[in-house]
This record gives structure tokens, C-alpha cells and sequence, in this order.
């Protein structure tokens, strides 16, 4: 993919990568977490596990809890979502 500014690694983690190494580093159960966060066991797995997104009332939880602001847990979203949307874009571009 074309850099239009900058540097654009050819690869990106889902937020939920990164909760899951916070998790791992306090030594806390998703349940726990997610009891502490005020959110559902099921919701904290599908974000840990890449199939829900970040929204910002989850970021704002996620900053709450563990003290990471909002908009790093936002940022990394976005990140992830902008790369796999250059991807399919670039998929249906016409062969040259």
C-alpha cells in the first residue's frame, strides 16, 4: 500500500491485543475485568478476541479501569480500521 504520509506498516493489531496484554500483566480474569469496568464477560471476550470494536464509551471504561486515555484505546481502533479499509479498497481496485 502507498504511503500517502508517512510511514503505513503493512500489518495492525485490533485494540483488543493490547487489552489483552494489560489483563495478562495485572493478572486479571476477563470476568474480573469486565465486573470492574462495568461491562459483560462477553463483551470483554469479543473485544480481546478481535470481534467487537472499541467504541468510546467503551474507551472511556477501558481509561476508567486501567488508566489509559480514551483516546489511545480510540486511536488504536481507528488504526485498525482504516488499514483493513485501505486493504478491501485496494482489492477492488482494477488490475493495471
Amino acid at each position: 500500500m502507498a504511503s500517502i504520509r508517512g510511514f503505513n506498516p503493512d500489518w495492525t493489531t485490533h485494540p483488543g491485543e493490547h487489552l489483552a496484554e494489560y489483563l495478562e500483566t495485572r493478572e486479571l480474569s476477563q470476568a474480573e475485568f469486565a465486573r470492574q469496568a462495568g461491562m459483560t464477560p462477553k463483551h470483554v471476550s469479543e473485544i480481546v478476541n478481535g470481534k467487537a470494536p472499541v467504541m468510546a464509551e467503551t474507551a472511556l471504561k477501558l481509561e476508567r479501569t486501567l488508566g489509559l486515555r480514551a483516546e489511545i484505546w480510540m486511536g488504536l481502533q481507528v488504526t485498525h480500521d482504516l488499514f483493513h479499509a485501505r486493504k478491501k479498497a485496494k482489492a477492488l481496485e482494477p488490475a493495471e
